[in-house]
């Protein structure tokens, strides 16, 4: 059909339009089901359309505290890690590295993670008697006197100390291990305390059919596959068919891979969300 909303029906539509029935494709099974997986992969991670945004709660069980913390009676989340090096005239050299397990595991389907939300526990900003609370409580009573720049240079102002005296939390996030480095003071973590995660989640197609939809995901798919059938085709080069039909493999091989570097330059143009400049 048209527009697919299922794994085999996206791959029936990207078979029909190399050919499929009026030609043989000569590609497998477990192949196509190959490409698919790379062509999703390669939809979750650079296409702005194949991750959503997320705010994921978790929350900080004891365990966690006591193995980020390295507190544990039998060293539970210290790792070491030994290195050795041979220098001319001295020998070998043994170091020992140590690190402390202080992360938590996030799910496989994160693809990035942005921030996590502060901690707002300043006397400034957070609580009852906090100074931002106060000056609401006064001035918005008179807000009709309070002049508009005045009282946007306090807050401001206040904001600029609140950054200094509670900053943002430390993180390092790397897809490829699913953890969520947090470089805080555990000890001084609470149990049962919510961390709210900032992140962006790649979309499940069985979950949310449209992507198997996509325009790009289908032109792209079936690019793969035309490049694997080139490939498979070129182990029968010279052969010559009935009727003095000669397979030429490597001219679809070619074709695919001129057509691939053209839509992944349209990715990095089209689909792809711009990098962040660096100013400085």
């Amino acid at each position: 059909m048209a527009k697919p909303t299922t794994r085999q029906e996206l791959v029936d539509y990207c078979l029909r339009q190399l050919g499929a029935p009026v030609l043989e494709i000569n590609v497998d099974d477990d192949q196509i089901d190959d490409l698919v997986d790379d062509a999703i992969q390669y939809f979750n991670e650079r296409h702005f359309d194949g991750v959503e945004r997320m705010y994921l709660k978790y929350q900080i069980s004891d365990d966690d505290i006591k193995r980020a913390s390295g507190s544990g009676t039998d060293g539970v989340g210290i790792v070491t890690t030994t290195g050795t090096a041979n220098v001319s005239g001295v020998g070998t050299i043994t170091s020992n590295f140590y690190e402390n397990s202080n992360f938590i595991q996030v799910p496989d389907s994160v693809v990035g993670i942005e921030r996590i939300f502060k901690f707002d526990t300043s006397s400034i900003s957070g609580g009852m008697f906090s100074i931002k609370y106060q000056l609401f409580l006064n001035d918005l009573y008179y807000f009709n006197s309070v002049e508009l720049l005045q009282y946007t240079m306090t807050k401001r102002y206040l904001e600029d100390i609140d950054f200094l005296l509670t900053t943002d939390k430390q993180i390092r996030f790397n897809k490829r291990q699913n953890r969520l480095y947090l470089d805080i003071d555990w000890k001084a973590q609470s149990k049962d305390t919510f961390l709210v995660i900032d992140c962006f989640r790649a979309l499940d197609p069985e979950n949310f059919t449209k992507v198997f939809n996509d325009s790009f995901l289908k032109r792209y798919l079936t690019l793969l596959i035309k490049r694997q059938w080139g490939l498979n085709m070129m182990k029968f080069s010279g052969t010559r068919l009935p009727g003095g039909i000669e397979l030429n493999g490597r001219q679809y091989y070619e074709d695919a891979e001129r057509e691939l570097a053209d839509i992944k330059q349209r990715m990095s143009l089209e689909y792809e969300l711009p990098p962040l400049d660096f100013i400085g």
